[in-house]
C-alpha cells in the first residue's frame, strides 16, 4: 500500500468527542463534549482528516445492536456538521472484550483497516482519546498518543493508567498543542 501522505487525527468517541455516557444507546442522549468541534474545526486548518476509531462492546455484550451504534454516530455527525465538522469515516469494533478480536483497541485492527481504506501511514497520525487504550494504539503504531481530560481522561491520568506523549483539558487544547509542535 502506498501512502496518500495525509496525515489523519485518530479519535475515540466517547468521553472525547461526546459525553461519556455508560453504553449509549438513544441518540437523543448524544451531546459534544465542550470545545470537540473547536478542536476538530483546528485540526482541520491544520490539514488533518478525522477518524473516529470507537470500541462498541455494548454490541458483542447484546445490550444493543450495530444499527444503534450506527443511529448514535449518525446524530453525533449532525451535531458536529452544526458546527461545521465533518469526519472522514467512523471505524467500530463491536466485540465484548472476552472475543479477543483484533479491532479492539488498543489492538490495531481498526487502524490497520482504516489505514488499508484510505492510503495513510499509521504513524504519521496523532491518536486522541480519554483512555489508555486510546493512548496505547497510538504509540504501539508508531504514532503520538495524546490523552484529553475529559470523560475517564482525567481519572486515568490521575490514577498512572497511561503515559500519553502529551496531556490535554480537551480537543481544542490537543489541537493548538500540536499547531505549537509540542505534540
Amino acid at each position: 500500500m502506498k501512502s496518500t501522505g495525509k496525515r489523519f487525527v485518530v479519535l475515540d468517541r466517547d468521553g472525547t468527542l461526546i459525553v461519556e455516557r455508560n453504553y449509549l444507546s438513544d441518540p437523543e442522549q448524544v451531546e459534544l463534549v465542550k470545545n470537540a468541534a473547536a478542536g476538530l474545526r483546528r485540526f482541520r486548518e491544520l490539514g488533518f482528516g478525522l477518524l473516529v476509531a470507537t470500541n462498541q462492546s455494548g454490541v458483542g455484550r447484546g445490550f444493543f445492536t450495530k444499527e444503534t451504534v450506527d443511529r448514535v454516530h449518525a446524530r453525533m455527525i449532525q451535531l458536529l456538521a452544526r458546527e461545521g465538522v465533518t469526519i472522514d469515516d467512523i471505524y467500530v469494533c463491536p466485540h465484548a472484550p472476552e472475543d479477543d478480536c483484533a479491532c479492539r483497541k488498543p489492538k490495531p485492527g481498526l487502524v490497520l483497516q482504516a489505514a488499508a481504506d484510505l492510503r495513510f501511514d499509521p504513524a504519521e497520525c496523532i491518536y486522541i482519546g480519554d483512555k489508555a487504550s486510546d493512548v496505547e494504539l497510538g504509540q504501539k503504531l508508531g504514532g503520538a498518543g495524546i490523552l484529553v481530560l475529559t470523560g475517564y481522561g482525567q481519572a486515568h491520568y490521575e490514577t498512572g493508567r497511561t503515559h500519553p506523549d502529551f496531556v490535554a483539558a480537551d480537543l481544542l487544547e490537543a489541537a493548538e498543542s500540536v499547531a505549537v509542535g509540542k505534540s
